[in-house]
C-alpha cells in the first residue's frame, strides 16, 4: 500500500488545497454541531446564518477538493484507509447536496422538508464518524516516514479560523441580539387582587406570574408576510378572534364598567377579549387607553392563542400564557431583516413548530374562555353561571367519550378542514386525517357575528359574513363530519295546523322548534343580547295579511308579545340586565334556549278575536301560558289561509345597540332567516297541508 510522503499530489497535508477545505470542513462541522445541540439563543441563530454562508462558499472548493483527492488516491490498494475515505467522501457529498437543497428550501420555500433536514444532519455524522478515523489514520502511517510535522499546520490553522468564527459570532450578537422586551408593569399599576394575582379578576396568569411585553404576543401580519401562513391570516383577519378587542361594542361595554368600578376591574373581560393589553398592564388605574394599540388591533392574536401552555375547566379564562421565543428580526414586515427572519424559522424551526401544539384539539382548550361565570369579586354578592358552551356541550349526545368517531368536537365545526396551500396542512394524529391530506383547519372561527366584522370593514369581510349566514342556515356543508353530524337547518320548524278552518272558531296553530345540529344551547352566548325570535303571518287566498306576530318596526325593534329565545338577568335589587352590565348580574329571572336534540313550541290561536298562547319548553309538552289578545281585520274572509312561520336571528338587540353606540349612528344588527316553514288551511272541509319548510 502507497501512503503519501511528498507534496507531489494536489491534496496532500501541507498543500493550501488542503489547508483550507479542511478549516471549512471544521468550520462547517463545529457550527452545524452547535446549531443541532445547542439551546435557542440569538448566538445560535447568528451561527445558522454563519454556517449556511460558508457552507455556500465552499460549496465548490469542496466538490473541487474531493474530486482531487480522488484522483491523487484512485490508484492505491483497498484498505481500511481507503474504504473510510470512500464512504467519508460519499457522505460529504451527499451532506453538501442536502445543505444545497435546504439553503434553497430556507430561501425560497414554503418550509424546509424534514426528510432533507435530516439527510443533512445524519451524513455530516456519518462523514465525521468516517472522516476523522480516515484522516488519524493516515497521520499517525505518514508522521513515521515524515522529516517534518505534517498535520500540525492544517490543524492550528483550522483552529485559528474557528477562534475568528466564534469571535464574529459573539460580536454580531453583542451587536444585535434581537427584540428587548420590558416585562414590567406599569409604575402605577394597581394590585387590586393582590400581588400575587395581578391579573384578577381574569383567572388568566403568565408563566413568568408577572407583565408581558405587549409587543411579544403581538405582531400577527408577519406570519402571512412571507406567504408561510397567508391563507390562515387572511382567515384570521375578519373573524372575532381578531376583532374581540377592537369590536366597539366591546369597546363601549369596557368602558361603562371601567367608569362604574374602576379600570382594574375590566382585566376581568380582558383574559378573553384582550390578553395583549391584559398581560401588559394596560387596563389600569390612571390609564385612559384600556386596549392598548396591539391589542386593540389583534385581540386574540396568533400568539396569544398558540403562546397558552395549560387550561382549566373552571372558564374566566383559566389558562397559563407563555411568552414565545422571538427570532432575530421576526417583527420586520419587509425588508432583509424579514427575509433573514423567515430563513430562520424555515431553517431553524424547532422553537417555531412548539407553537403547533395538540393540546388545541382538545375541546378543554376552548372551554377556558368559553365558559363563564360571575362571582363575588364582581358582583359583589355571589356566584353565578353565565354562557357555558363546554357544559352543554359534554353534556349532550354530541359527546361520545372515547369515540371520536361519534364525537363532534368544537374544532370539527367552528375550524372545519379547508383546501390549503399552508406549510401547516396535514395531520397524523386525527383518526382521520394523514399528513397529505393537503387540509388545515379554518382559521374564521364561524359562529353567529355577520355584524362586526361589516362594521369594522375588516379584510375579506364579505366572504367572512355570506358563510356566516350560511353557518347560521345550516347551509354550512362540512364533509368530515357528514356522516355523524345532521342534514337541514340548525333548527328544524315543523308546523301543526287544523285539518281545516271553520268560519267563526279558532285555528290553532303550533310552531314547533327542534336543536337540530347546533352542538350546544341555541342560543348561546350572552342571551342578554342575543335575539332569536319568530316571526308569524297569516294570509288569506288573495295575499291580504290577516295576523302576523314578531315584526321589525321602523326602528328595528321587535313587537311585544313575540315569541323569543332570550335570557333577562338581574342585579341584586331585581333590576334588569339590558345594558350587558353582567358585572352587577346576581341571576335570572327568565331564561329560554334549546338544548342539542330538544324542542320547544309556540302556540297561536287565531280567531276573531284571536289569542296567542306561548308555551314554555318541554319535550313537545306545554305546561305554561302567556295569553295576549289580537283582532282579525274586519272583512278577512278567505277560501284558505297560508301559515308562514320563520325562525329569525340577530346578534344585537337594538336597544343595546343605541344605549351603546347611539340612536343617531344608524346602526343595526343584520337578521337572517335561519329557517322557514309554510302550511295551508283550507276554509270549510278539507285538511290543513304543510306546503313547504324547514326541514
Amino acid at each position: 500500500m502507497k501512503l503519501e510522503t511528498k507534496n507531489s499530489v494536489r491534496t496532500g497535508w501541507t498543500t493550501r488545497l488542503t489547508r483550507w477545505n479542511l478549516t471549512a470542513l471544521l468550520l462547517l462541522a463545529a457550527s452545524g454541531l452547535v446549531v443541532t445541540f445547542g439551546p435557542f439563543h440569538a448566538a445560535v441563530e447568528w451561527t445558522v446564518l454563519l454556517h449556511t454562508v460558508l457552507g455556500v462558499l465552499t460549496l465548490l472548493p469542496l466538490i473541487w477538493y474531493s474530486i482531487a483527492h480522488w484522483q491523487d488516491y484512485k490508484t492505491y490498494n483497498l484498505s481500511d484507509v481507503l474504504l473510510l475515505g470512500y464512504v467519508s467522501a460519499v457522505a460529504l457529498l451527499l451532506c453538501l447536496l442536502s445543505g444545497v437543497v435546504v439553503t434553497w428550501q430556507g430561501l425560497f420555500a414554503l418550509k424546509m422538508s424534514p426528510l432533507w433536514r435530516n439527510i443533512h444532519l445524519y451524513s455530516t455524522f456519518v462523514t465525521l464518524l468516517t472522516g476523522l478515523p480516515h484522516g488519524i489514520l493516515v497521520w499517525v502511517r505518514v508522521r513515521k516516514k515524515a522529516t517534518t510535522p505534517v498535520a500540525r499546520p492544517v490543524v492550528l490553522h483550522g483552529l485559528g479560523w474557528t477562534l475568528v468564527a466564534v469571535l464574529a459570532v459573539a460580536g454580531l450578537t453583542a451587536l444585535y441580539g434581537g427584540q428587548s422586551y420590558v416585562n414590567e408593569f406599569p409604575a402605577d399599576y394597581n394590585y387590586s387582587y393582590g400581588e400575587d394575582r395581578p391579573f384578577a379578576p381574569s383567572l388568566a396568569m403568565t408563566e413568568s406570574g408577572g407583565a408581558f411585553d405587549a409587543e411579544s404576543l403581538a405582531g400577527s401580519m408577519t406570519c402571512g408576510t412571507a406567504n408561510c401562513h397567508s391563507q390562515i391570516l387572511d382567515e384570521w383577519k375578519p373573524s372575532a378572534h381578531r376583532y374581540s378587542a377592537m369590536d366597539p361594542l366591546f369597546q363601549k361595554v369596557q368602558s361603562v364598567m371601567a367608569e362604574q368600578n374602576g379600570p382594574e376591574s375590566t382585566r376581568y373581560c380582558g383574559g378573553c377579549h384582550d390578553p395583549i393589553s391584559l398581560f401588559s398592564g394596560t387596563k389600569n388605574l390612571f390609564v385612559e387607553d384600556l386596549t392598548g394599540l396591539h391589542g386593540y388591533q389583534e385581540g386574540i392574536s396568533c400568539l396569544s392563542c398558540h403562546g397558552v401552555r395549560e387550561t382549566d375547566l373552571q372558564g374566566n379564562a383559566n389558562y397559563v400564557m407563555t411568552q414565545p421565543a422571538t427570532y432575530l428580526w421576526q417583527w420586520q414586515e419587509s425588508g432583509l431583516g424579514k427575509f433573514a427572519s423567515d430563513f430562520l424559522i424555515r431553517t431553524y424551526p424547532d422553537k417555531h413548530m412548539e407553537l403547533s401544539k395538540r393540546m388545541f384539539k382538545a375541546p378543554e382548550y376552548c372551554a377556558a374562555c368559553h365558559k363563564q361565570f360571575i362571582d363575588e369579586e364582581v358582583n359583589r354578592v355571589g356566584w353565578v353561571q353565565l354562557q357555558n358552551q363546554y357544559d352543554n356541550w359534554k353534556a349532550s349526545h354530541w359527546f361520545v367519550e372515547g369515540d371520536p368517531t361519534k364525537t363532534v368536537e368544537c374544532r370539527e365545526c367552528h375550524m372545519p378542514l379547508v383546501a390549503s396551500t399552508d406549510p401547516a396542512r396535514g395531520d397524523a394524529t386525527d383518526y382521520n386525517r394523514t399528513p397529505g391530506d393537503g387540509m388545515h383547519r379554518s382559521h374564521r372561527f364561524i359562529a353567529a357575528n355577520s355584524m362586526v366584522p361589516a362594521m369594522l370593514e375588516l379584510p375579506g369581510y364579505e366572504e367572512h359574513v355570506r358563510l356566516t349566514e350560511e353557518w347560521l342556515q345550516g347551509k354550512f356543508e362540512i364533509p368530515e363530519i357528514q356522516d355523524k353530524w345532521r342534514d337541514g337547518p340548525v333548527v328544524k320548524l315543523a308546523l301543526e295546523v287544523p285539518e281545516r278552518a271553520t268560519p267563526g272558531e279558532a285555528m290553532p296553530i303550533k310552531l314547533v322548534m327542534t336543536a337540530n345540529k347546533v352542538g350546544h344551547d341555541f342560543p348561546t352566548g350572552p342571551l342578554d343580547i342575543i335575539q332569536s325570535w319568530v316571526e308569524m303571518h297569516v294570509t288569506d287566498a288573495s295575499g291580504n295579511e290577516v295576523f302576523s306576530s314578531g315584526i321589525r318596526d321602523e326602528k328595528n325593534f321587535i313587537e311585544p308579545g313575540s315569541f323569543l329565545f332570550k335570557a333577562e338577568p338581574v342585579d341584586q335589587y331585581g333590576n334588569l340586565i339590558d345594558r350587558h352590565n353582567l358585572w352587577e348580574m346576581v341571576g335570572v329571572r327568565y331564561r329560554r334556549a334549546l338544548f342539542p336534540g330538544y324542542s320547544d313550541a309556540v302556540e297561536f290561536l287565531v280567531d276573531c278575536p284571536m289569542t296567542a298562547v306561548l308555551g314554555e319548553q318541554t319535550d313537545l309538552a306545554r305546561t305554561g301560558r302567556e295569553v295576549q289578545e289580537f283582532t282579525v281585520p274586519a272583512g278577512a274572509e278567505a277560501t284558505s289561509y297560508r301559515v308562514t312561520a320563520k325562525l329569525m336571528y340577530r346578534k344585537v338587540d337594538q336597544f343595546l345597540i343605541n344605549f351603546l353606540l347611539g340612536e343617531d349612528s344608524g346602526l343595526t344588527a343584520p337578521v337572517v332567516e335561519m329557517a322557514s316553514v309554510e302550511a295551508d288551511i283550507p276554509v270549510g272541509a278539507g285538511g290543513g297541508v304543510v306546503v313547504g319548510g324547514g326541514g
